[in-house]
């Protein structure tokens, strides 16, 4: 028997409702005790200054593995994961080969055993991302899959959409959209708009994301079935998703810290780093984010972490999209929603780990007593600078780079081990 007493520290529990000062003990990798009076074990931590919370669920992640390990791997991933909090994430289909079949996902999750984290598989809807064949949901379910999606493309088909959406919830399976009209992007590489003007760059307009927002919506909404809307980054998205659910629409919705904090301007500075999809867009779309966050249209924060190698990002204009920040998402949430008072640290924390379980069906997201001790502790007052030569993954293209964050992760704890701690 190993236990683990984590002492004098604010736990915060949104999914019990607890906020206060207390000891935790933990019994062979889970939650043995809350408020406990032990005082001894075989690993002592002092928690004073710090909030243990459920460890982070982050459903937007891209692993690279397999096939493009250069840029990340499972194991690398899973390192940055746990740097930045996050126990759980889901692994997104874009690899090579494409998560569209049992063998992929059977992979991931074996070399996912021996990871920090725990990984958790969205495979893809149509083979191959190509929107002309439906992969059998069913054998990839059996696989150990959890969720369904096209993400880095949408489904073009609108038909093999409305198949996926309807078969998930039979299967157990959440389907997670990201939302483009691809006629409408029509390889556009920025926010369209004053920055893309003054760029002379190709700009996506707003209404390439909102078109697939919407017709998402209306599938939900025609077969009474839910989905999940990725990376939200316009004011109309968050205004379709809020009139979708004041309807009784089963429809849910992430966005991520790039899209709180920053505006399409950072692209004035060509630097490739700042350029991922849905773009960065305006200071209007930003404060339509933060509007949504505060009163519930948007129900999570993840990340859309996206490596690329240096190689990758040097040109400006033809460098892949994406972004890292895993490392940087519950600083980045405190800064942008906490210290300026728009949001309570215990919002955060439930749209980066309770909701999010909630919307997986996976374990995680809370810190009741026998679930297992997936836990973050952090310092939600130490004040540090993004230093990507630092960070904890393959990749450097981090948008934060340079910046002074409040908040940082000190221990995170999976199984009831400490995977990462702060030197």
């Amino acid at each position: 028997m190993s236990t683990l007493l984590i002492k004098h520290t604010r736990l915060i529990d949104p999914s019990q409702g607890i906020d206060r000062i207390m000891n935790l003990l933990v019994e062979n990798g889970k939650i043995k005790e809350l408020d406990t009076a032990v005082t001894t074990a075989d690993t002592v931590i002092n928690g004073q200054g710090l909030i243990t919370a459920p460890g982070l669920v982050d459903m937007h992640v891209h692993l690279r593995d397999p096939g493009f390990t250069d840029k990340e791997d499972i194991l690398t991933g899973c390192n940055a994961a746990v740097a930045g909090g996050v126990t759980s994430l889901l692994a997104m289909p874009n690899t090579n080969p494409t998560t569209d079949n049992p063998e992929t996902v059977k992979y991931i999750l074996d070399k996912a055993k021996n990871a920090k984290a725990r990984v958790y598989v969205a495979a893809s809807i149509t083979k191959g991302l190509k929107s002309e064949e439906l992969c059998s949901l069913e054998e990839l379910k059996n696989a150990g899959a959890i969720g369904l999606t096209d993400d880095g493309r949408p489904v073009v088909n609108t038909s093999f959409m409305a198949q996926a959406m309807i078969k998930a919830p039979m299967l157990g399976m959440t389907v997670v959209a990201h939302c483009e009209d691809l006629y409408l992007a029509d390889g556009g590489k920025v926010n369209e708009g004053e920055v893309s003007r003054k760029l002379g760059v190709k700009g996506i307009p707003a209404a390439a994301e909102d078109t697939g927002t919407a017709r998402e919506i209306a599938l939900a909404a025609a077969y009474n079935v839910p989905i999940h809307i990725c990376h939200v980054s316009t004011k109309t998205s968050v205004a379709l998703i809020r009139d979708a659910k004041r309807r009784g629409v089963q429809v849910t919705a992430e966005t991520a810290p790039h899209y709180f904090l920053m505006t399409d301007k950072e692209l004035l500075k060509r630097d490739a780093d700042y350029r991922m999809n849905p773009p960065l867009r305006t200071q209007e779309d930003c404060l339509a984010i933060i509007e949504g966050l505060c009163d519930g249209t948007l129900d999570a924060i993840a990340t859309d972490h996206a490596p690329h190698t240096p190689q990758e990002k040097a040109d400006f204009v033809q460098s892949p999209n994406g972004s890292i920040g895993m490392e940087t998402s519950l600083s980045c949430s405190i800064t942008g929603l906490v210290n300026t008072g728009k949001m309570t640290i215990n919002q955060i924390i439930d749209k980066m780990s309770t909701t999010p379980a909630k919307l997986l069906g996976i374990g995680g997201g809370t810190i009741q007593v026998g679930v297992d001790a997936d836990l973050v502790m952090l310092d939600p007052k130490e004040k540090w600078t993004v230093d990507a030569d630092r960070l904890h993954g393959k990749s450097k293209n981090t948008p934060f780079k340079g910046m002074t964050l409040t908040g940082k992760v000190k221990k995170t704890i999976l199984n009831g081990r400490v995977v990462f701690e702060d030197k």
